[in-house]
């Protein structure tokens, strides 16, 4: 079983700004050869194939794919890479020095080529510039760094089947176009002239399965080799597949606007149906209770976890399909009532995701499940959402509110924000989540911050402080959660958080934690945790201080939960 293929023609433009100037520098170049010399020297650079290899086309074609590399889901996060097939060696050593210097270092060249001392002589023409050939060996000794170069190419194809993270991209010419099985192999992006059997082998590439998040290969045409969308799409077998049967290639290539309409359609009507039970009037406060629960029931907000998860991942298939066809909605057949319809049904079920992930503690994950959200909340809705969560790029909000006071609220949604329960309740949901989180360091002291934050939901539900109180003291609250040092009156001699959560869960008793520290800092070895024999050895040194076997047992998981040791 193989993916469909989406296709897309690119067209990089180059346009002669001046031909007065190009003839002016040939003239000037040529002076004292012949005239036949002359017309030989501008046939030979006047074809195409030397037009389109220009500086400027390939550092447009490189902007182009680095610009996918860091937005495109499969690409960005790791699971995922690209092939870029070129017209030439030399123009492949070209895209590979334009790619290191734009930041991509995880990629590399596997072609024919290997690199000769002979490759040197007689290349030198006493200008700046290399030649072609003196230019593929200067390229190709640099990314070898002095390997063989048959173990590189096995060492990169390995990684790039294999640690797709580590190896983004494959830059290749005429190998590694059949018979080489990546299913990481998502983008393929063809700058090259192909027809025929070699057109259709190399797309093929990019079609195997690899989990549920590759839903297509994608084909990135810069030759516009199948003549036009259109007509690749009407005809399977004109053009490039002329030599095949229908049954042969019908299926290969979808209708990439038929399939994106089906996808949006599809991802519209999966999230509706998921936010169906929330109750009426379905504002801010049902999502909340809907997805989070009620803050003062410590389960609820874990219970209704994979709802919140689930609503994370169809409003990132939503805004996905929605960025694959903003720009063609017209053409995919959806009227201008439609459009601005869907247009404001996305924003909408963008918003909840953003409250419904503050109001949780969720949102800290953005970063991990979904980075690419921020460059398409800029670019398909507007910038002011995009402002809105860039508060939260680099901290949670228990952080920001230890950071700023109350004054962290003006960063929450403005759905949240202008309702004081939706303040009070987001707030809450994260101290419970860093509490429940943060227990397993120390149980005695986050029990009696969980009791703190029982008794303030409790008055602000019976309204015995007033709303500036209440911020007060969560903010007070806050800073004791985040930071146990700066809460409690410690012994000098503790000063570690290791130390202070074994004083803790040691009955107050400094003198067993100073001492049981410094046995366990001496008793453990690198790496002790998860083997047997090493963990026995904490073990032991725990025993010399702690008689009782289930107490041993107990600070042993505590220890294990320090990070210090």
């Amino acid at each position: 079983m193989v993916l469909d293929l989406r296709y897309e023609a690119r067209n990089v433009d180059q346009n002669i700004t001046s031909q007065a100037r190009i003839d002016e520098w040939f003239d000037a170049k040529t002076r004292g050869l012949t005239d036949y010399a002359k017309i030989e020297l501008k046939k030979k650079w006047g074809t195409m194939k030397r037009v389109l290899s220009s500086q400027s086309r390939l550092e447009k074609i490189v902007a182009d794919i680095y610009f996918d590399i860091e937005t495109k889901d499969r690409l960005q996060n790791g699971r995922g890479n690209a092939m870029l097939v070129s017209g030439s060696i030399y123009e492949a050593c070209k895209y590979y020095e334009l790619f290191q210097n734009a930041g991509l270092k995880k990629c590399a060249i596997v072609t024919s080529y290997t690199p000769r001392t002979g490759d040197q002589k007689g290349e030198s023409t006493g200008e700046d510039s290399p030649t072609d050939k003196l230019k593929k060996y200067e390229v190709y000794q640099k990314m070898l760094g002095g390997k063989d170069p048959e173990k590189f190419e096995d060492e990169v194809k390995k990684k790039f089947i294999e640690e797709p993270a580590q190896m983004k991209l494959l830059i290749v010419v005429d190998k590694l176009l059949t018979g080489f099985d990546a299913p990481s192999a998502t983008y393929l992006y063809i700058d090259k002239s192909m027809q025929d059997h070699g057109l259709f082998q190399a797309i093929c590439r990019v079609n195997r399965l690899d989990g549920e998040d590759k839903e297509y290969g994608y084909i990135i045409d810069y030759k516009d080799l199948f003549k036009s969308l259109e007509k690749s799409v009407d005809d399977y077998t004109s053009g490039a597949f002329d030599a095949y049967d229908d049954e042969d290639v019908s299926g290969l290539l979808s209708n990439r606007l038929k399939e994106a309409k089906e996808h949006l359609d599809n991802a519209l009507e999966s999230i509706k149906a998921l936010c169906e039970p929330v109750a009426p009037p379905k504002d801010s406060q049902a999502y909340r209770h809907y997805f989070c629960g009620d803050p003062e029931n410590k389960g609820e907000l874990k219970e209704n976890e994979p709802k919140r998860i689930a609503l994370y991942k169809h409003t990132s298939a939503l805004v996905r399909a929605y960025a694959g066809i903003a720009s063609e909605m017209e053409k995919a057949g959806y009227s201008p009532d439609e459009i601005e319809h869907i247009k404001n049904d996305v924003k909408y079920y963008e918003d909840v995701r953003a409250e419904v992930k503050l109001a949780s503690g969720d949102y800290i994950d953005l970063k991990v499940y979904e980075p690419a959200m921020r460059h398409l909340i800029d670019t398909y809705i507007s910038a002011r959402e995009s402002q809105k969560i860039s508060a939260f790029d680099d901290t949670t909000l228990i952080e920001l509110i230890v950071k700023r006071g109350a004054d962290a609220v003006a960063a929450l949604p403005e759905g949240i924000k202008r309702n004081k329960e939706a303040v009070a309740e987001t707030i809450e949901n994260n101290m419970r989540k860093l509490i429940i989180d943060e227990t397993p360091t120390n149980p005695k002291y986050y029990e009696k911050m969980s009791a703190l934050l029982d008794e303030l939901i409790k008055e602000r539900k019976e309204e015995a402080r007033n709303y500036e109180e209440y911020l007060a003291k969560i903010v007070e609250l806050s800073k004791k959660v985040k930071n146990p040092a700066s809460s409690a009156s410690y012994p000098k001699t503790l000063d570690s958080s290791a130390k202070r959560a074994l004083y803790d869960n040691l009955g107050q008793d400094e003198e067993l934690t100073v001492a049981l520290d410094a046995e366990i800092c001496h008793t453990k070895k690198d790496g002790w945790r998860g083997n047997i024999i090493k963990e026995r050895e904490v073990k032991y040194a725990i025993r010399k201080h702690v008689k009782d076997g289930s107490e041993v047992e107990r600070v042993f998981e505590l220890v294990k939960n320090q990070s210090e040791y």
